[in-house]
C-alpha cells in the first residue's frame, strides 16, 4: 500500500514539473511586461493605447498595433519603441536597448539552464537524473560556447533578439523613412527575394549580414590599431551593439565606454559561473536527501521574483543615469514598475503580460510538485527505515 502512495505522488509530482518546463517555454517566447505613456499631445484617437512598449525576454518589441478606423487607412503600426526613445532622449534617458545588455544576450542560456534543471528533477533514479544533467548540460554548454565565442555565433541566438538589435539600431533620423541600417536590411531583403522564394530567405542570416556590415562601417571609423575583424560571435555583436545603442542619442565616450567595459566584464564573468553552475548542478542530481538537490526546483520556482528584481533594477538604472545632453533637466527618479505613475506631462503605465503570468503560473505549479516530491522522499525513507 505504501509503495502504491509513494508511486503515485512519483508520477504526479512528474507530470506538474513538465508542465512547468512547458509554462517556462512559453514565458519566454511571450512578452513579461508592458509599459506605455500617455499625454495629451498623444490622443486617444490616434493612440488608443498610448505608446507602448514590450518587454521580452531577449528583446524590446513594439507595443502599437495597426489603428482600426473609418478615417485613416494604416498599414504599419507606429514603431513606439522609436517614439518612447525619442520622447525620453528629451531628459538625458539612454535608449531602451542599451538596458539589460547581457540579460538579453543570456537569456535563451538562462531558461534553457532552468528547463535542464526541471527535467532532471522529474528524471526517475539516480542513473536517470546523471544521465538527463550530463547530456542537457552538456549541450547547453556546447551551445552556449558556441554563439558566444564561435564564428557567426550570434546567429544561434533567437530572431527576436537580432531583429531587435537591427531595429534599435535603425531608429536614427525620420521614423517615416528608411534610414542607416534598416535600409541596410531592407535592401539585402529585396537582393535575396529578387533570386529567391521568401519563405527561403534565412531571415536570421539577413539579420546578422545587415549587423557585420553596420559593424564593418563602424570599424573603419576606428584608428587602425583598434580595428577588430568582424567574426559574428555573440560576445563580439553584444558589444558591439551595447556601445552604439549607448551613443546613438548622447555621444560621451568618456561616459559611455566604461559602461560597455563593464558589461563586457559581466557577460565574460556570467559566461563562468554559468559553467561552474552547471557542473554543480550534475552533483545536485546524486542523492534526493541532499539540501543541494532542491536547488533544482527552487532555482526556477524564483523565476518571477529574478524577473521583477532584474526589471526594477534597470528601470532604476534609467531613471539615475540621465545624461546631462539632454535637452531638459530632471532629478534622477525611479520609473513606475507596477501601476501607474508621472513624469513631467506624461503619465505612465505599467503592468505585467502574459509571460509573466506564465512565469507565477510555473512557480505555482512547482510548488505543489515539490511538496508532492518531498512528502514520497520522506515516505520511502521511512519504509527504508522499518525494513
Amino acid at each position: 500500500m505504501q509503495n502504491a502512495k509513494t508511486d503515485r505522488r512519483g508520477i504526479i509530482y512528474r507530470v506538474l514539473t513538465l508542465i512547468s518546463v512547458v509554462l517556462i517555454g512559453l514565458a519566454f517566447v511571450s512578452p513579461g511586461w508592458w509599459v506605455s505613456l500617455t499625454a495629451p499631445n498623444y490622443p486617444e484617437a490616434t493612440f488608443p493605447q498610448g505608446i507602448r512598449i514590450l518587454f521580452h525576454m531577449d528583446s524590446v518589441q513594439n507595443g502599437c498595433s495597426i489603428r482600426e478606423s473609418d478615417e485613416v487607412v494604416e498599414t504599419e503600426a507606429l514603431d513606439c519603441v522609436h517614439e518612447m526613445d525619442t520622447i525620453n532622449h528629451y531628459v538625458g534617458m539612454y535608449p531602451i536597448a542599451s538596458g539589460g545588455p547581457v540579460e538579453k544576450a543570456f537569456s535563451p542560456f538562462l531558461f534553457a539552464m532552468l528547463a535542464v534543471m526541471l527535467l532532471v528533477f522529474a528524471a526517475p533514479g539516480r542513473k536517470g537524473r546523471i544521465i538527463v544533467s550530463v547530456v542537457g548540460y552538456g549541450a547547453l554548454a556546447t551551445w552556449m560556447t558556441m554563439a558566444l565565442y564561435g564564428e557567426n555565433g550570434a546567429k544561434l541566438h533567437t530572431t527576436n533578439y537580432l531583429s531587435g538589435m537591427v531595429v534599435s539600431l535603425g531608429q536614427e533620423g525620420s521614423s517615416s523613412n528608411l534610414s542607416g541600417i534598416v535600409a541596410i536590411l531592407q535592401d539585402s531583403l529585396n537582393e535575396s527575394e529578387a533570386t529567391t522564394t521568401v519563405e527561403e530567405v534565412d531571415e536570421k542570416q539577413e539579420y546578422l549580414d545587415t549587423l557585420r556590415k553596420a559593424y564593418q562601417l563602424d570599424d573603419l571609423k576606428r584608428p587602425a590599431d583598434e580595428r577588430e575583424e568582424w567574426n559574428g560571435s555573440l560576445m563580439q555583436v553584444f558589444k558591439w551593439h551595447y556601445s552604439k545603442s549607448l551613443g546613438r542619442w548622447f555621444n560621451d565616450p568618456a561616459r559611455n565606454d566604461p559602461l560597455v567595459q563593464t558589461m563586457d566584464g559581466v557577460a565574460q564573468v556570467l559566461y563562468a559561473i554559468i559553467m561552474a553552475l552547471m557542473v554543480l548542478m550534475v552533483f545536485a542530481a546524486w542523492s534526493v536527501r541532499s539540501i543541494f538537490h532542491w536547488i533544482l526546483v527552487l532555482a526556477p520556482m524564483a523565476l518571477p521574483i529574478g524577473f521583477l528584481a532584474e526589471y526594477a533594477g534597470w528601470l532604476w538604472w534609467y531613471g539615475h543615469t540621465l545624461n546631462s545632453m539632454g535637452a531638459f533637466t530632471l532629478k534622477p527618479f525611479m520609473p513606475t514598475v507596477f501601476g501607474d505613475g508621472k513624469v513631467a506631462q506624461f503619465a505612465t503605465h505599467s503592468y505585467p503580460a502574459a509571460g509573466f503570468g506564465f512565469m507565477v503560473a510555473s512557480s505555482a505549479v512547482l510548488l505543489f510538485a515539490a511538496l508532492i516530491r518531498l512528502k514520497q522522499v520522506r515516505l520511502a525513507g521511512d519504509a527504508a527505515a522499518r525494513m
